[in-house]
């Protein structure tokens, strides 16, 4: 199948060739179904995907910002990790011999290494892994690998703090490239949250002690996205709170609601308002937390009448799905089968056939029958890979400009072919570690997600 790089780089040929036509006079182009529609560049005006993203990363992960692509527009953390500059034996190497040196790598190092490939993961990496899944899943693959001296986690930050979290502390949890973050987990920091904490036990009460009677419950729990750092998982875990992944967040709605009369939801808005929304929360009950104003811009009225408060963060991917897309796919598709992410809007959710994390999406490709067509709203790596799974499907993604996750595109075949040589060479380069006094808290919250099974 067709790389994401490579449709990059042949969308940017295209347009060079289309110009040159133009400039030579009109032509005729066919019409190319959904999900085999080039690549639409920055250039055009209407991506915020553009050409750079087809460069190898190591000449673009230590700029300013999250990189070329959807996360783009974004503010990053001043914090954010960079990447140092690789060695040029592995910038220089050509596609076999990376490929040579990661499968030698893999063979010498055997079951004391796991490799772990996130679903968003480019084709080029995923290959290579011993466990693919989504951010859950990976967490739960390293606890369950006693055996492992190291994981070698191709995915971005906050997976590999979770990963360090739940697998024991004689385990080396690495990242390949450090600039591999997540636009969304950044959006809500540690001092933010613990600002709009004081603010809420201001209007709304003691929220850690509660009225200490039997069966009482506590004015607030907080509750936070798998995609968040591991302070702000810990910062839940000291407070009564629970971390919650898209395959089990009304679970955790429920656990939060039997002990709080109210939720704050963080970081992902659209995650937490699509979970409430479907549990018979009103838009109403939901306002959104902005963390630089005061009160996140609410009124004290509005938060104790509120029932989830949803901070004011979304997936850079996710939020680019719309309700035309999804017109458009229904016009050019009679029959066709929508499924999207729940860290779309709300709209597009509700105007779906289906809504669910990565592999709710994934078991509804595999059940569907030969010729069926289906239209997705997630990123365009799995829905690729998912097309390739299924030849007798038409499976296409619902938005016609492609951008994959632009931070977790940065891990390149080159970072772990450096990473593996030098786990061969008895060296543990970016391993991924979280101070004991936040791993003992956020394990709390952690294992209370674990315990919330769907």
């Amino acid at each position: 199948m067709t790389s994401v790089h490579d449709l990059i780089r042949g969308a940017a040929q295209r347009e060079t060739e289309t110009r040159e036509v133009r400039a030579t006079g009109p032509s005729r182009t066919a019409q190319v179904p959904g999900h085999r529609r080039p690549i639409k560049l920055a250039s055009t005006g209407v991506s915020s995907c553009d050409t750079q993203l087809a460069d190898d990363p190591w000449g673009i992960d230590r700029a300013p910002g999250y990189g070329p692509g959807a996360s783009a527009a974004d503010t990053i953390a001043g914090d954010a990790p960079r990447q140092g500059p690789l060695p040029a034996r592995y910038t220089d190497a050509s596609d076999a011999e990376l490929h040579d040196w990661i499968t030698a790598a893999k063979q010498t190092l055997g079951d004391r290494v796991r490799i772990l490939g996130h679903f968003y993961q480019r084709d080029e990496v995923v290959q290579y892994a011993d466990f693919v899944g989504d951010s859950f899943m990976l967490a739960q693959a390293a606890k369950d690998s006693p055996e492992a001296e190291a994981f070698v986690f191709c995915g971005v930050h906050f997976m590999a703090e979770t990963a360090d979290i739940l697998s024991s502390d004689d385990q080396a949890v690495i990242l390949p490239n450090l600039a591999a973050g997540c636009s969304m987990a950044d959006m809500a920091t540690i001092d933010q949250v613990e600002d709009c904490w004081r603010e809420l036990t201001a209007a709304l009460g003691e929220a850690a002690a509660g009225t200490g009677e039997p069966g009482a419950l506590q004015p607030v729990i907080p509750v936070t996205y798998m995609n968040s750092s591991a302070d702000i998982k810990a910062f839940c875990g000291r407070n009564g709170g629970i971390v919650c992944t898209s395959s089990n967040a009304r679970t955790v709605l429920e656990w939060a609601f039997a002990r709080g009369q109210r939720v704050v939801f963080f970081p992902d808005q659209h995650l937490g308002r699509n979970t409430a929304k479907a549990m018979g929360v009103t838009e109403d009950e939901m306002p959104l937390w902005r963390p630089h104003l005061a009160r996140g811009g609410n009124t004290e009225a509005q938060l104790r009448d509120a029932k989830v408060i949803l901070w004011n963060g979304f997936c850079s991917v996710h939020k680019r799905f719309t309700v035309d897309q999804i017109t458009k796919a229904r016009a050019d598709y009679p029959g066709v089968k929508v499924i999207v992410h729940p860290e779309c809007p709300a709209q597009v959710v509700e105007a779906a056939d289906g809504a669910g994390s990565t592999e709710y999406i994934r078991k509804a490709v595999e059940a569907a029958k030969p010729g069926d067509v289906l239209a997705i709203g997630t990123e365009v790596n799995l829905v690729n890979r998912l097309q390739q799974q299924r030849p007798d499907l038409t499976v296409f993604c619902l938005d016609p400009v492609i951008c994959p996750c632009s931070t977790m595109y940065r891990i390149h075949p080159a970072y772990l072919a450096w990473t593996l040589e030098a786990l061969v060479a008895g060296e543990t380069p970016n391993r991924i570690t979280v101070a004991a006094d936040v791993s003992r808290d956020a394990s709390v919250a952690l294992e209370r997600m674990l315990a919330a099974k769907p």
